[in-house]
């Protein structure tokens, strides 16, 4: 978080007051969409209480930072997916407690108030700090954060191998369910974002980066409430651990997929202009 908000400039906010509707639309998108998913996959799915308050949470939390590279790599408008991923991270200290006290109550205790305190623990004030420093040392700052997405890759590949290694054999008999879960919830996030975009007559790049900042959560934060809010409940912390791998593979394929089509698109075009030539 932290890093994240080393990475975000005077422009990141621009673009929020410069695109209101497609912010307006990224954000509802986001805490509509993919906890009203997660809630309904953990009721088809009939899951038990902690893996059901597991999927819930990354259904919650906003949009990862992963997004933005995945937006880039598929030729979306990054500058629009920084910008929602900064909006909601903002917004995620109140929202993400509040969509969680509210579904995840189905299946177990949630302190509302607690949760918050944590997120602005957790999310806001890392990000404010950034940020703040970002604009007050832009030079200094430069030398630094190169290094950061590494030690936050790092970080992530160290919380996933221990929660693995402590549930193992609880991973054994529930695992691929999770995985299909996690894929389920993920490809809902993608394709719906497509359909929104389209719906709200959004071009490619800004239909692109919506889809991508829709199905591409915070799984980290997830996995970190989890922990926090509920230790009783080991296996809460899978979806969110199982999601950061998943995410950026699905998201890489994804990425290739919306550039092969919009290539194919382009060549019947170039063809008819060599016929015409």
């Amino acid at each position: 978080m932290f890093g994240m908000g080393l990475s975000i400039t005077l422009e990141d906010f621009k673009i929020v007051f410069t695109h209101p509707k497609e912010m307006l639309i990224g954000c509802l998108s986001q805490f509509t969409i993919m906890p009203l998913s997660a809630f309904a996959l953990a009721k088809l799915f009939s899951l038990s209480p902690e893996l059901a308050i597991g999927v819930i949470l990354v259904g919650c939390c906003p949009g990862g930072t992963a997004s933005n590279v995945i937006t880039y790599i598929a030729g979306g408008d990054v500058a629009l997916s920084v910008g929602m991923t900064t909006v909601s991270t903002l917004i995620a200290p109140l929202a993400t407690p509040a969509l969680v006290y509210l579904l995840g109550g189905t299946w177990v205790e949630v302190s509302f108030l607690s949760m918050v305190l944590s997120t602005v623990k957790i999310v806001l004030i890392p990000v404010l700090f950034g940020i703040v420093l970002n604009r007050l040392f832009t030079r200094q700052m430069d030398t630094v954060r190169d290094v950061l997405p590494l030690i936050s890759v790092t970080a992530i590949v160290i919380i996933i191998a221990g929660i693995v290694g402590a549930n193992a054999s609880k991973i054994a008999s529930c695992g691929f369910l999770v995985l299909i879960i996690v894929m389920l919830h993920n490809l809902i996030g993608l394709l719906l974002g497509l359909g929104i975009g389209r719906l709200t007559h959004l071009d490619y790049k800004k239909t692109t980066a919506l889809a991508i900042e829709i199905g591409m959560q915070n799984s980290g934060l997830a996995t970190s409430l989890a922990a926090a809010h509920f230790a009783m409940y080991p296996l809460a912390t899978l979806p969110g651990a199982i999601f950061s791998v998943w995410h950026n593979i699905s998201g890489s394929i994804f990425a290739s997929i919306r550039r092969r089509t919009t290539h194919d698109a382009k060549e019947p075009l170039h063809a008819n202009a060599d016929i015409t030539a």
